[in-house]
């Protein structure tokens, strides 16, 4: 076999070691800048401005990577946190070094224009934000930044033009701009909504956010400003709207926003939902204004029956297994109510075995304070077959709800065992 030839570089002659050399120092000299550099900003990086050795790391890091704006970015920003006058002024001319070497960097205008408006020059400020949304003119940060500073100078027309543009895109930053303009206005709706931009989105948004705050009026007019296929779109947001009203007592908006998406698709005001148990019985968060069913009670099992019922398909059995706290709530349904009105609640009852000093009954509950306003009589101990029940009652003037619920008569030490039955409850106003 052949072997292949061995090429030799002559490095003999003085222009080939000068050449070599050349290329060796170029090569060491590139590898230290380029190390120098990534260790600066790393360092830059690494450390938080609040840090107490934080000016000494940026002066590394700057001798390190003097071209960098990362480095005299934390030394501007450890310079303003001191909020002595000559820090400030130290920390302008720093940013003001930042922005020379990073002109097309939003992010350092924003900085540098912070740092005008703390060492009282508004003009300058006000440059710096209107170039970082110059450069990123899509971006919501910069115009929520620019926004701020208008309020804090009290020019609120040109604030709230800038804070406008944030709710476009931003979910996060468009709560925050309705908030802030419910505050600054005084709680007047057209105001904040003249910064809503018109989209179904943005007025998703801005239902649930009256919601949030009790305003049940506008959250209901802006929601059914959205055609069918946009309330679609948006149902979980109405689910959220729904369960906001219902924390804010305001329950017969909610019960527009559960029947609108389904929730509670069945319920209606003044009229008790799934009276005879027909329909699932769910969870206690998969319904508002349906039966709430709640665990924890221990020692109680409640469950459809049917093979035990009034009429229809079935009943709601409640078995009590030794059953001994002082206090019972459950099997619990609220209802949106006329204030002021007088209604008449019935329903049928069955018994089996029943045993206690302190049997259950059905409390009706309503008022701001959750006080009791109609009970009915204890259910008989023993066994009975199906007997009707009814009480009447004049809901609170000042609410327009109240609620049902298994209660018991209050009794120490009184262990409940057995079982009840309901069916067929209903709501009469009279």
């Amino acid at each position: 076999m052949k072997e292949s030839p061995i090429i030799v570089l002559e490095s003999k002659s003085t222009r080939a070691r000068i050449l070599l050399g050349a290329v060796i120092i170029f090569t060491l000299l590139f590898v230290w800048f380029a190390v120098r550099w990534q260790v600066g900003n790393m360092l830059a990086h690494l450390t938080a401005p609040n840090q107490p050795d934080a000016t000494d790391v940026a002066k590394l890091a700057i001798s390190l990577a003097p071209d960098d704006p990362r480095p005299r970015w934390l030394a501007a920003r450890a310079e303003k946190g001191n909020f002595s006058l000559e820090s400030i002024e130290s920390s302008v001319r720093l940013f003001e070094e930042v922005v020379r070497r990073s002109p097309n960097d939003f992010r350092w205008w924003i900085e540098l224009g912070r740092a005008y408006e703390q060492a009282e020059q508004p003009a300058n400020a006000e440059m710096a934000f209107q170039k970082a949304v110059e450069l990123a003119p899509t971006y919501t940060f910069p115009h929520w930044q620019f926004g701020n500073f208008y309020l804090r100078q009290n020019r609120s027309e040109e604030a709230f033009s800038e804070l406008r543009k944030t709710t476009e895109r931003s979910v996060v930053y468009r709560e925050q701009v309705f908030s802030l303009a419910w505050d600054y206005f005084d709680k007047d709706p057209q105001k904040v909504e003249e910064l809503a931009a018109d989209t179904p989105d943005v007025r998703a948004t801005l239902a649930l956010f009256y919601a949030a705050r009790g305003s049940a009026d506008n959250a209901l007019r802006v929601w059914n400003t959205l055609g069918e296929e946009d309330k679609a779109k948006h149902l979980d947001t109405a689910k959220r709207i729904a369960h906001g009203l219902f924390e804010k007592q305001r329950f017969r908006e909610s019960l527009a926003f559960a029947v609108q998406t389904g929730i509670d698709r069945e319920a209606k005001a003044e009229s008790i939902s799934n009276g005879g148990f027909e329909t699932y019985v769910g969870r206690p968060e998969d319904t508002i204004f349906g039966w709430r069913i709640l665990g924890g009670e221990g020692k109680v099992d409640i469950a459809p029956d049917a093979g035990v019922k009034f009429q229809g398909s079935r009943s709601l059995r409640i078995t009590f297994k030794g059953y001994a706290k002082p206090e019972l709530h459950n099997v619990v349904q609220f209802i949106a109510v006329e204030p002021g009105a007088r209604y008449r609640l019935s329903f049928m009852v069955r018994t089996d075995n029943l045993r206690s000093g302190g049997p259950p009954l059905v409390q009706v509950i309503g008022g701001r304070d959750n006080v009791g306003i109609a009970a009915s009589e204890p259910f008989a101990v023993g066994s009975m077959d199906w007997v009707p029940v009814s009480m009447e009652f004049i809901a609170p003037q000042d609410f327009d709800s109240v609620h049902i619920r298994t209660g018991r008569l209050s009794c120490e030490q009184c262990p409940i065992s057995g079982s009840i039955w309901y069916d067929d409850f209903e709501l009469t106003k009279l």
